[in-house]
């Protein structure tokens, strides 16, 4: 849900009555992963996708019909044969959604949610928990927690599953994951199973661009659409200029090396060295590729690399550090323009991120949703 927050903050702010289908989990291949949301107001009017397309009219008429009624309800979508172009995932997968609906008098659950969405929409890190299995009166429930562990809203039932949860969410929160959780309505063992979606809201990621040349540019247009938070470095005033670079979230005129010290990163961040200058190159790489950062890549020749990595080890990088380099940067696309190399360099990015091969579909037998193939490995379980 929270993917679509922007807009259904307007949805609250303008007191519209709204329903929400959210991806809860899945199994086997199916195009979007848990936490992606369809919703639908009271005019009708819609915003995202669960399925690609899949389910979406089936899942429209839930929205519907939950405004009406105020009950959540959650439902599973599966391919057959016999449904595979009607109500069937065509890709063979299967899907759960919860439909919530969000209406302007029943403030429980709408506060709730209207502070997860605003926390969404303006960056700020939070976690989300809504049961989505169990007893009815408890369906649709939400509870959100921040960092440090502040609550907002209850489950209503015990203390201690509230507890439980938040402990849980703030796990979540830390990995900047979104799954499911099974628990006991008490909290622990006991009372009945209840299943609850967790979803984290993170500020954007970095990507940290070192090198204002004009393939660097693109790269930040193309680091923006992918949703990163976008900042180019380079200690050349003439070329870094937001006049060069419109799209960037931030300029910076500094020796990289230097920015790379001072400025805050983690787990998620990528680094894309551009400059292909040993003066700038080979310090800013040396502590870079010593912290716990999501991707490093560096512009240049196979020779420059090699020249490169000679120098960072006499700078005292070991084997396995010079092991996270990517270099020469990118994914063979055989890319010849700036655009071309952008993409080049996003496609291996995403690769790394989800662990995808990078070789073609066609023909091959890959999963095509990595992390797809079973919603185990996103459950933890306290029954």
């Amino acid at each position: 849900m929270l993917d679509i927050a922007d807009e259904l903050v307007r949805w609250v702010e303008r007191g519209l009555d709204f329903a929400v289908a959210t991806v809860v989990a899945v199994s086997g291949s199916a195009p979007r992963q848990p936490g992606a949301a369809l919703a639908v107001d009271g005019d009708g009017r819609a915003i995202g996708s669960v399925s690609g397309g899949c389910v979406e009219s089936t899942v429209y008429e839930l929205c519907r019909e939950a405004i009406e009624d105020g009950r959540s309800r959650l439902e599973r979508f599966g391919y057959s044969d016999a449904e595979a172009f009607s109500v069937g995932l065509t890709c063979g997968g299967v899907i759960d959604i919860l439909v919530t609906p969000v209406r302007s008098g029943d403030r429980t659950v709408r506060d709730v949610l209207a502070a997860a969405l605003t926390a969404a929409a303006t960056g700020k890190a939070a976690a989300l928990a809504r049961i989505v299995s169990g007893p009815p009166d408890l369906m649709g429930r939400a509870l959100l927690v921040r960092p440090g562990g502040r609550r907002q809203g209850s489950f209503g039932a015990h203390p201690e599953l509230d507890l439980t949860v938040a402990v849980e969410a703030l796990a979540h929160l830390d990995a900047g994951r979104t799954g499911t959780l099974e628990v006991g309505e008490q909290g622990s063992r006991c009372g009945a199973p209840l299943t609850l979606l967790i979803e984290s809201s993170l500020p954007a990621p970095r990507m940290i661009i070192f090198g204002a040349i004009d393939f660097a540019s693109t790269l930040v247009r193309m680091g923006k659409f992918l949703g990163y938070h976008v900042t180019v470095c380079d200690a050349r005033p003439v070329f870094t200029t937001a006049a060069r670079f419109p799209d960037a979230d931030e300029i910076v005129v500094e020796w990289p090396h230097r920015y790379l010290e001072r400025t805050h990163v983690d787990a998620r961040t990528v680094l894309c060295v551009l400059t292909h200058d040993t003066k700038f190159d080979v310090p800013v790489l040396h502590r870079a590729l010593r912290l716990p950062i999501a991707y490093v890549g560096a512009l240049g020749s196979r020779r420059t690399h090699i020249n490169r990595n000679e120098r960072l080890r006499e700078a005292g990088l070991t084997d396995g550090e010079l092991s996270r380099l990517r270099s020469p940067i990118g994914l063979d696309l055989g890319a010849r323009t700036p655009e071309e190399t952008a993409v080049s360099i996003a496609a291996e990015i995403v690769a790394q991120r989800h662990g995808g091969s990078g070789v073609s579909l066609a023909g091959g037998h890959i999963p095509i949703h990595h992390g797809t193939e079973t919603d185990g490995e996103h459950t933890s379980s306290y029954i």
